[in-house]
């Protein structure tokens, strides 16, 4: 789900707004702002899941197990399931962005096995473009298989801070590999363009993290940019061919429906679906 409407709800201490960006394949992204948190520690709980919470305006304080640390713009907070957490909001308001990724997808991540390793995790400049960039995409209306892809990648890159080695376990060791990696997701693709990442993931054997890792070093572009290209060209060429409906068009090439064709279709050539069947008729 992407780009419902926010919705307030009471929580046991502060009144929450909370905008689901992204609710499939194994991830969740939320923007949530809490206001007027009140003072003092939550009720404790325990982590039921993995989370990320990167924050976006002010300070949190996290009590972890008993252990207390702030949580501001340049950290992220790691929440590890099965552990005991409380939260405080010293300095009043604050926003901040949650991905959660479920268990057999973190499992994925780190090579096999779910835990998380102890350890500090911040939020560096690349981390912080790579929010900013999932953030904006997901306004600008992106399809969940790019919010996916942008989610994957920014959480790789926080683990890599706390378990390098586990990350980059499973990769294809020969350029031969990887190039056969590509290749078959490029098939695979232009199959069906109606594919999610993790779908895609599974048709060539490879999580959706390496996979996307090597595809834009084999292409040099992001897998949901070259699935797009894919897509265009099928617009043009049944444009082309006579084709009219261009509701089934937008099924038939693999976008969510009509609008979400027309906004690919103008960023990649510069005019709406509608205006190229004028083009090509003058033409």
């Amino acid at each position: 789900m992407r780009g419902c409407d926010v919705t307030l709800w009471e929580g046991p201490t502060m009144p929450v707004e909370r905008l689901t960006h992204l609710d499939r394949d194994g991830l969740h992204v939320a923007g949530v702002r809490c206001e007027d948190p009140g003072c003092g520690w939550t009720e404790p709980r325990t982590a039921g899941v993995f989370g990320l919470v990167l924050v976006r305006q002010g300070v949190f304080s996290s009590r972890v197990d008993g252990v207390v640390r702030l949580v501001d713009t340049a950290s992220v907070f790691v929440e590890r399931a099965g552990r005991e957490q409380q939260f405080a909001h010293p300095q009043g308001a604050d926003a901040y962005t949650e991905i959660v990724v479920d268990e057999p997808e973190l499992a994925e991540l780190l090579g096999g096995d779910p835990h998380v390793p102890e350890g500090l995790a911040y939020c560096t400049p690349d981390v912080a473009f790579a929010h900013r960039m999932l953030l904006g995409r997901a306004t600008a209306g992106a399809d969940s298989f790019e919010l996916a892809e942008r989610c994957t990648d920014l959480t790789v890159r926080i683990l890599t801070q706390l378990a390098p080695e586990r990350l980059a376990s499973g990769l294809p060791r020969t350029a031969a590999a990887r190039a056969a990696l590509v290749d078959a997701a490029r098939g695979a693709l232009a199959q069906d363009l109606g594919l999610g990442l993790d779908a895609l993931g599974r048709e060539v054997g490879c999580s959706p993290h390496h996979l996307s890792r090597i595809f834009r070093a084999g292409t040099g572009v992001p897998l949901a940019r070259y699935r797009n290209r894919l897509r265009v060209a099928r617009v043009l060429e049944r444009i082309a061919e006579g084709e009219s409906d261009l509701g089934a068009l937008a099924v038939e090439s693999g976008f969510s429906d009509q609008s979400h064709m027309t906004r690919v279709v103008r960023e990649a050539a510069g005019v709406p679906p509608g205006r190229v069947r004028s083009l090509l008729r003058g033409a």
